[in-house]
């Protein structure tokens, strides 16, 4: 049985012209450079294994060291299910894509992974702001951080990450999804995202790219603001304290969250303010593998290697492995 190569496909789809709601999309990737894709392939798959593993055993350390039931481990750990949700719901296909000629997604299977993947990054957007509100009351109200980061109030705050991620995909996707799509239905990507999509679209796009512009600055400028001014304040607080060891901690744990914040935050700001710019265009491929694939790899490994609790609760667990396996 011969498959069928994307051009070839490309014809199968445009028969469905005149069709309301097209049969499915092309996600092209780079099919002009198949030696890339296969690189792509390899890199792809390392290191989506390696997300894996790093954010199942975060989940597996929170769980199991009582040590770690602080609301900064229990916001980590919202992190790790959000990537692996998030790497999970674009990277399998993704990797079909890379590794094969069938490029092709149906309509459905386009629309769930993009209600799904937009909403999963407007949540880990909300969920950084939230992580650097508990690292600012770390800091700046040491003495009131039990009183005021409480369970219930992280319990809230949780919900609230996951509500907001709920309510973005709700007001984009829907309109994406109704877009007046030319009749190649070819997109420039390797998922279904809204830059892409916007950029398949054939009529008046105004809508759209207004919606994602607003969404974009609620979701991305708005918490990149707040985080800046709890920085400025962290900062101030970090330099009065007389212990250096303190001070070295601090700076620790805050340098660590902002090197994920910059790494997540300015791929995804390059690609989504403006959508249909000759940036996101030429370059919206790169930087969207940047943010679904790298970012979620590292975060893991920011958060961890620094971190001395993380250490010696993994240290305890591999300790009580072998005692069990001794024994």
């Amino acid at each position: 049985m011969r498959y069928m190569s994307w051009k070839e496909k490309t014809w199968v789809l445009d028969g469905h012209d005149n069709d309301t709601i097209p049969d499915g999309f092309i996600l092209l990737g780079f099919s002009d450079n198949p030696r890339l894709e296969m690189v792509l392939f390899v890199f792809v798959s390392v290191f989506y294994m390696v997300t894996l593993v790093g954010k199942t055993t975060i989940i597996l350390l929170f769980h199991l060291d009582p040590h770690l039931r602080t609301p900064m481990y229990f916001f980590l750990t919202n992190l790790s299910i959000l990537d692996l949700c998030f790497t999970t719901s674009s990277i399998p296909q993704m990797l079909v894509n890379l590794w094969g000629p069938d490029k092709t997604i149906s309509y459905l299977g386009c629309a769930v992974q993009l209600y799904i993947f937009l909403g999963l990054a407007a949540a880990e957007c909300v969920l950084l702001l939230v992580m650097a509100f508990d690292q600012y009351v770390a800091v700046c109200q040491p003495l009131h951080y039990a009183a005021i980061m409480h369970p219930h109030l992280c319990h809230k705050l949780a919900f609230l990450v996951w509500a907001s991620g709920i309510f973005g995909t709700l007001v984009q996707s829907p309109t994406t999804m109704k877009l007046p799509f030319c009749h190649h239905h070819q997109v420039d990507g390797f998922v279904c995202e809204v830059p892409a999509l916007i950029c398949l679209a054939c009529g008046d796009t105004h809508v759209s790219e207004l919606q994602i512009s607003v969404i974009g600055a609620v979701f991305l400028m708005g918490p990149i603001l707040l985080i800046l001014i709890s920085c400025g304040h962290i900062a101030k607080a970090v330099l009065a304290i007389q212990s250096r060891e303190g001070r070295s901690k601090a700076f620790r744990t805050c340098s660590s969250h902002l090197a994920v914040i910059f790494l997540y935050y300015c791929s995804a700001t390059a690609v989504y303010i403006r959508p249909r710019s000759h940036f996101s265009q030429e370059r919206g491929k790169f930087l969207t593998l940047f943010y679904t694939v790298v970012t979620p790899t590292l975060n893991p490994l920011i958060y961890t290697l620094r971190n001395k609790d993380m250490k010696e609760a993994f240290q305890k667990l591999l300790g009580r492995d072998r005692t069990s396996a001794q024994t």
